[in-house]
């Protein structure tokens, strides 16, 4: 899948929203990327999923054993990531704001785990949720996105492989150029700003 038919699928369904919009990194933006509404048509979210999966390197997809991703955001493109690989998918969740294995869920010592975001940005939510495997006892061997909004700057500490990179302009609420301090913020993730 290119560039432009990943960007596609998002617009086909409205998920690329332009305005001012406060991300859960605390930082502003004019731009946002709304992936349940993309991964809402379970079609298009398989389609995202296959391309993604032709994004990793051959020889790490034959050693993933557990796909994880962090919920809410991951969950759905973690079930298509999971049905692409054919490996059982579950997902870390955070009730008390650290993120943890629950509903059962559980990895064996040493499982090779693939995690999945829908989009990284900072990075934050994936070190996070990096560290909750590991302290399950799982080996994280990579992380794979739909969308690197970081502009090539996350440190994940675990190769980190994207569908489309988007470098747009994120900015502090010190930092705001006019004419977004002029709109006001809309918050429309699932996380609470930092």
């Amino acid at each position: 899948m290119t560039e432009d038919e990943v960007l596609a699928e998002f617009r086909a369904s409205h998920a690329l929203l332009e305005g001012h919009f406060l991300l859960s990194s605390g930082l502003h933006s004019a731009y946002y990327l709304q992936c349940a509404r993309v991964l809402m048509d379970p079609e298009r979210a398989g389609r995202l999923a296959l391309a993604l999966v032709q994004q990793l390197p051959r020889e790490l997809r034959g050693q993933v054993q557990k796909v994880v991703s962090p919920a809410m955001g991951g969950v759905i493109i973690g079930h298509e990531m999971g049905r692409a690989l054919g490996k059982p998918a579950m997902f870390v969740e955070r009730p008390e704001g650290q993120f943890h294995l629950r509903r059962g869920f559980s990895l064996d010592p040493g499982a090779k785990v693939l995690m999945i975001e829908d989009v990284v940005t900072t990075g934050l939510s994936s070190r996070e949720a990096i560290e909750a495997v590991r302290e399950a006892g799982g080996d994280v061997l990579a992380e794979a996105a739909l969308v690197d909004r970081s502009a090539g700057t996350a440190e994940l500490g675990v190769p980190f492989y994207s569908l489309i990179r988007i470098d747009v302009p994120t900015y502090s609420a010190e930092d705001l150029p006019p004419e977004l301090a002029a709109i006001p913020a809309i918050k429309p993730g699932s996380r609470a700003a930092a």
